[in-house]
């Protein structure tokens, strides 16, 4: 009896289970397969650092757009051939509002998210602590703007830029001030940046081999705006020139009080100045200021006429000031990264130290330090509101 009713229980659950089996489909005729779909491109970070806020922000918004247009003409082209494979860029903007602690936090955070490179920075004294940064963690940074002699000098392999340094504009300017204007006593203020303090240290060398008494040295701060004491000092010693070690939110005012302090002496700055900011800021106390720039003229520039059409159609307003430089030096790392086949900073290091390259502001290729071949300093003065070139120093151009 009892086997009979284990019997009948499995009979039982056979068939609760037989029940519960849903009948499978046959299976169905195999759809044709989808061709395989294009690789979407790989993405890499190039950053870029500068004073987004602040007295300078506006040269800050210029670099970033430089570097902002480079960026874009590569994407929308369906990114950069690196190594067989289709690269797009992300640019990692930063503000490091012009403060060399700031800087180097900046340059930190960088090297945690593993950018393949820098554009920047804008000033030297934010490029310059940056940079150790950046050497340690074998990154390659290109500054389109800082020209301190300091930053190539350190002996980093990884330090690079695309425009003449102090060192040349600062001859340029002493001499031209001394031997084509004849002035020769000369009153000198800086703002004790590395910039400001370097480029003044390096226009007072030149001015003093040309043959200028230096009568007066003052120093300010890069966020002072008011003159009126360095000025009166210096407007007893009567000098035929002041030159101004600094950028253009200082330069402005100092010359503007300068002026109505009744002070006749020329006014003469170099790149930091030479802005449409400046000219905004000062009014019509910026006629006469002599200025210069590292590089040609903007409209002589190869692509210039190009770049500057584009620049103003795409940002709907006028480059300030090193936007081309920016724009060349995305260019200039994405083609080494091309001739390395690789984004890999330790690949493309080495061919970014031989490069040759042909872009908007000229040929770039750099010695041993980093610094650009045949750079040229162009010398501008206000006229009627506008800068006017005077003259063009050193450079294929000038040959």
């Amino acid at each position: 009896m009892t086997i009979a009713r284990y019997s009948l229980i499995a009979a039982a659950i056979l068939a609760i289970t037989a029940c519960g089996k849903q009948e499978q489909p046959a299976p169905a005729a195999s759809a044709p397969a989808a061709p395989p779909a294009a690789a979407a491109p790989d993405t890499i970070k190039i950053g870029h650092a500068a004073p987004l806020t602040g007295n300078i922000a506006h040269l800050g918004k210029d670099n970033e757009n430089g570097v902002r247009m480079a960026v874009d003409e590569i994407n929308a082209a369906g990114g950069a051939e690196i190594g067989g494979k289709k690269i797009k860029i992300e640019m990692v903007s930063e503000d490091d509002q012009a403060d060399p602690k700031t800087a180097t936090t900046v340059a930190q955070r960088f090297v945690d998210q593993k950018v393949a490179g820098v554009i920047g920075h804008l000033n030297s004294g934010t490029t310059i602590p940056a940079s150790k940064i950046y050497s340690d963690a074998g990154i390659p940074q290109i500054s389109p703007s800082a020209t301190a002699v300091a930053y190539t000098a350190q002996g980093f392999k990884t330090t690079y830029r695309v425009m003449a340094n102090d060192a040349q504009q600062g001859k340029a300017l002493g001499e031209y001030a001394v031997s084509k204007l004849k002035l020769k006593k000369v009153a000198i203020v800086d703002d004790r940046t590395a910039y400001g303090q370097g480029l003044a240290d390096e226009f007072e060398k030149a001015a003093k081999a040309a043959g200028a008494e230096i009568v007066k040295r003052e120093f300010t701060t890069n966020q002072e705006t008011d003159f009126n004491a360095i000025l009166t000092s210096i407007k007893g010693a009567k000098p035929e020139l002041i030159f101004y070690g600094g950028m253009d939110a200082q330069a402005a005012p100092l010359t503007k009080q300068a002026k109505k302090l009744g002070i006749k002496a020329k006014i003469m700055s170099a790149d930091g100045a030479q802005t449409p900011e400046y000219i905004k800021l000062a009014g019509n106390d910026a006629e006469g200021t002599i200025a210069s720039i590292p590089g040609l003229p903007k409209e002589q520039l190869p692509g210039g006429k190009e770049f500057l059409a584009k620049f103003k159609e795409k940002f709907n307003g006028e480059v300030q000031l090193y936007a081309p430089n920016c724009y060349d030096a995305v260019m200039v790392m994405v083609a080494a990264m091309k001739k390395a086949g690789s984004t890999e900073p330790a690949k493309y290091l080495p061919e970014l130290a031989k490069i040759e390259y042909s872009g908007v502001t000229g040929n770039i290729s750099f010695d041993d330090k980093g610094d650009i071949k045949n750079g040229a300093i162009t010398l501008y003065q206000v006229k009627k509101g506008k800068w006017e070139t005077l003259e063009v120093v050193g450079g294929a151009a000038a040959k």
